[in-house]
């Protein structure tokens, strides 16, 4: 006599649908968030700057809500198209694609929506000079640093990084409609800022990076290499920092904090230099952290200096 097994015992167990809040969280991750803050923490002190005090805090407002929606989309396409690597990587083993629990074509969705109104957001909103940005600065993280650079090329982060600085002029161009010469010395900054904050995390996660088959500068150079091109960078952009002072009139805040927090830095990447032709691994993420906080005091310097009577 042959025995039947019930249907309910064959069918694979469903996984259980996650909750409102599970699916907000997962989306938000695909924005990459700590990129995201780190890109408006300098959108705010370029506005200030190009008003000469404060503008507008519904401007203000505004340009944040369509610059976050424009920094989101750049990252959910680029969590979408390296999703490949992502699952050969422990620091991003975590990510909504690689786990499944957003969809592939939900993504890419995600992506296009949240781009488009982006660039709609900030033209209504603000100047058609912000939006045309906008959208030329997530063509350049999709298409020239993911899909060009990223995967064939050791210098993907410095020309890759030109992306990070389109919320400077973002900001500038929402204030004034158009673009004048403190704005680009902003841009150059954050420029060369780019590889000297980067370069050390690839150094880091150097085998994450090698399975991935991404050549980074800290995977395919050795460490007294990338460490040399980190000082190198490092000085290049406190000293771009000081082209400030007579571009945009700087006064003695920013001075002050562009020079003690830039000797910070620079100490900092000379440590790691020195570990690295010893042998040593040394302390870059150290390095990678302390160049967020260079970053962090020089803009909060740019945003109080125009507000300060000296």
């Amino acid at each position: 006599m042959s025995t039947q097994i019930p249907a309910q015992s064959q069918a694979a167990p469903l996984r259980p649908r996650p909750s409102v809040g599970r699916t907000l969280r997962n989306y938000v991750a695909l924005t990459k968030p700590r990129v995201m803050e780190l890109l408006l923490v300098v959108t705010v002190p370029a506005m200030i700057l190009a008003q000469g005090g404060l503008p507008n805090l519904w401007l203000v407002l505004a340009t944040l809500v369509g610059g976050a929606m424009s920094a989101g989309s750049a990252g959910a396409f680029n969590c979408y198209i390296d999703r490949d690597m992502d699952r050969k990587m422990k620091r991003t083993e975590n990510r909504p694609l690689v786990t499944g629990e957003v969809s592939d074509r939900s993504a890419l969705v995600f992506s296009w929506v949240l781009g488009v109104l982006s660039v709609v957001w900030l033209l209504l909103t603000t100047t058609w000079l912000a939006a045309v940005l906008s959208a030329a600065a997530i063509f350049f993280y999709v298409v020239v640093y993911t899909l060009l650079l990223k995967r064939h090329s050791e210098q993907n982060i410095i020309w890759g990084g030109i992306a990070g600085c389109f919320p400077v002029i973002i900001g500038w161009a929402a204030v004034t409609g158009d673009l004048g010469w403190p704005a680009w010395v902003f841009f150059l900054i954050i420029f060369l800022w780019t590889p000297a904050h980067y370069w050390p995390l690839s150094m880091r996660y150097r085998d994450d990076y090698a399975a991935a088959g991404v050549p980074m500068l800290g995977v395919v150079r050795g460490r007294a290499t990338v460490g040399l091109q980190i000082i190198l960078y490092t000085w290049a952009t406190v000293v771009s920092s000081l082209l400030l002072l007579p571009v945009a009139s700087m006064g003695w805040t920013y001075t002050i904090v562009a020079l003690a927090s830039g000797a910070y830095f620079i100490a900092e990447a000379h440590r790691l230099y020195g570990s690295a032709i010893r042998g040593r691994e040394g302390q870059p993420m150290r390095v990678f952290h302390g160049s967020i906080t260079y970053l962090s005091l020089l803009s909060l310097a740019i945003a109080i200096d125009p507000l300060l009577p000296f």
